[in-house]
């Protein structure tokens, strides 16, 4: 992968942000079949995003696809259609050792069945539970595949019953964790993204505690963050 400053998640069943997204200019954009897609709408989200990774203008950016749980009804079939159309990346939702390897051996017969070289996708695992976060090194290393990892505070809190606070206290210890294994196992890491598209004086400022705890990159759910993240992580 080329620069890791910054990753643009938007939704894969919205033409419109699917079209406009490489304006931002984000090092990353992360087309999302699971958060950001009704259940209803999945099959029709996952050959949107095929459709779009085949035909759109994404030279200057690394097309990443966060894909469903596989213990989900649609994981194995977002594998198996979006690995036609060669992402850098698949990122990987409710991490676990387990999880990662079954990933694997099905995202291994998929290159595979398309004729794409062994080990040429690879693999962002989301660390968003406290199997995951307490098992953070073991999940970096489940798989050769594995290039940089994604704090989602969102997810952890909602496991946790914590109320998100702009200050990011509640998650200090989390995020130091997360970034303290990648750094030990080599790895990029995207903090979780700021979800108040509106405040940039505190986007800038959470982005700051991040860099300052060892992130190497950060999240943005709105392309007008992009610049400011790109302001503090150089």
């Amino acid at each position: 992968m080329n620069r890791n400053r910054s990753m643009l998640i938007i939704p894969g069943n919205n033409p419109k942000r699917l079209q406009n997204a490489p304006v931002f200019n984000p090092d990353l954009l992360v087309l999302d079949l699971a958060d950001g897609v009704k259940i209803e709408d999945k099959d029709c989200a996952r050959l949107l995003v095929r459709e779009a990774i085949g035909f759109m203008d994404y030279e200057k950016v690394q097309i990443v696809v966060r894909i469903n749980p596989l213990q989900s009804d649609f994981g194995a079939k977002d594998i198996d259609l979006i690995s036609q159309v060669k992402p850098v990346a698949l990122m990987i939702p409710q991490a676990s050792v387990e999880h990662l390897q079954n990933v694997e051996k099905l995202l291994a017969a998929a290159e595979e069945k398309v004729g794409i070289e062994h080990g040429s996708i690879r693999l962002i695992p989301v660390i968003e539970t406290v199997k995951a976060l307490e098992e953070v090194s073991s999940v970096l290393n489940a798989s050769t595949r594995v290039i940089s990892a994604f704090f989602n505070a969102e997810g952890l809190a909602k496991e946790m019953g914590i109320t998100r606070s702009k200050e990011g206290n509640e998650i200090l210890y989390a995020r130091s964790k997360v970034a303290m294994a990648c750094r030990v196992a080599g790895l990029n890491s995207f903090d979780t993204a700021f979800t108040d598209g509106n405040d940039y004086e505190g986007l800038e400022k959470d982005s700051f505690i991040a860099r300052n705890l060892g992130f190497t990159g950060k999240a943005a759910i709105d392309g007008r963050q992009i610049d400011i993240v790109h302001k503090i992580f150089v």
